[in-house]
């Protein structure tokens, strides 16, 4: 093929070239979006998978009015990291399978994960994890505990009476 002008080549590119931008257009303008549910999901998710440990407590759980008016449930809590405290708020409305707003105790401690580079980015509640606890942990009480036995310590002496 032999080239009569230095143009065709430059007429060539420029047609792929605007072929290319008006498919990049096409793409941009019908592209599926991910809804507001899908990107509260990634996050979760992502905050399950990477996300770091810290204690925290469950201030309280209360109804706002969403955005078409229907109720949304909110769980607020608190936690501490390196000295700043951080007060955050996770909506649980679409979790009611996971977690029942009317059998959360406010005032318990939780756990909460939190986006180490970016702490305020935190949740207590997941689909496949969740940091709210049944109830105040336990500790083993014993009846009649063993005496100390102060003889081994000081050879020849036992309890003072």
């Amino acid at each position: 093929m032999t080239l009569l002008y230095k143009n065709e080549w430059e007429i060539v590119l420029g047609l792929v070239a605007s072929a290319i931008v008006f498919a990049v257009a096409l793409w941009l303008v019908f592209r599926k979006r991910p809804t507001a549910e899908e990107i509260e999901y990634a996050r979760r998710h992502f905050l399950v998978q990477s996300g770091r440990l810290v204690d925290g407590m469950l201030l309280d759980i209360f109804d706002v009015a969403g955005d078409a008016g229907e109720p949304r449930s909110m769980l607020l809590f608190s936690y501490r990291i390196g000295g700043v405290d951080y007060e955050c708020s996770q909506d649980v409305t679409y979790m009611q399978t996971i977690v029942d707003p009317t059998t959360i105790r406010v005032g318990f401690p939780c756990s909460v994960r939190y986006q180490p580079g970016n702490p305020q980015n935190s949740i207590v509640v997941a689909e496949e994890w969740s940091g709210l606890r049944e109830g105040l942990p336990l500790l083993p009480t014993y009846e009649d505990p063993d005496p100390l036995d102060y003889g081994r310590r000081r050879p020849g002496r036992g309890l003072r009476e």
